[in-house]
């Protein structure tokens, strides 16, 4: 059995780029990014706590990387009002050698721009149940929430990544905005 220092040498490695990308969908940021999945790092195996076996503990992290994003919120808002006096933007890199940049680019900004828009829990959600393909009682348990919350939260950020992207209605198993029918028999009297 090997040692959480080596569990962790292992899980950077090996899954160490996965989970800069999964912190990514959540900030919106390369470099808050790979800061956030420093600080999940950091939380995870500090004083040799962590564990010792790399499944475990890249889900121990990623749940480190989820609650520090949520807890972190005030943070990054108003290190967003002043980012601008310090950084400057990175170009995006397109995806894969069959694709033109333009398009990929642009819709990459597009989502990466609607995402932003959303509060940091339905961030959270979307990224959950649509990037981490999670189901709905998944995302609750991840979050702490209760299932009606989350569904909630998964309607209010569609109809904001709607109002910004257009329609969703295939991004999910059931269409994007529905109401609940109810079927009414009307009874005769005798």
């Amino acid at each position: 059995m090997s040692t959480w220092q080596d569990a962790l040498d292992e899980l950077v490695r090996t899954r160490g780029r996965a989970l800069v990308g999964y912190a990514y969908l959540l900030t919106g940021d390369p470099r808050e990014a790979e800061d956030l999945v420093q600080d999940a790092l950091v939380r995870t195996f500090t004083r040799g706590r962590g564990t010792r076996e790399v499944a475990s503990a890249e889900a121990y992290v990623r749940r480190a990387i989820l609650t520090t994003y949520v807890d972190g919120f005030r943070r990054r808002r108003h290190w967003a009002t002043i980012r601008h006096l310090a950084a400057v933007p990175e170009p995006t890199p397109s995806d894969g050698p069959d694709a033109g940049p333009e398009p990929v680019i642009t819709t990459r900004l597009a989502v990466q721009q609607a995402l932003a828009l959303l509060p940091p829990r339905e961030r959270a959600c979307i990224v959950l149940r649509h990037f981490e393909d999670m189901t709905v009682a998944q995302v609750a348990d991840a979050l702490s929430l209760s299932v009606g919350t989350v569904k909630r939260y998964l309607s209010d950020a569609t109809r904001t990544l709607e109002s910004r992207l257009g329609d969703l209605a295939g991004a999910d198993d059931a269409p994007a905005h529905h109401t609940d029918e109810v079927l009414v028999t009307v009874r005769r009297s005798r």
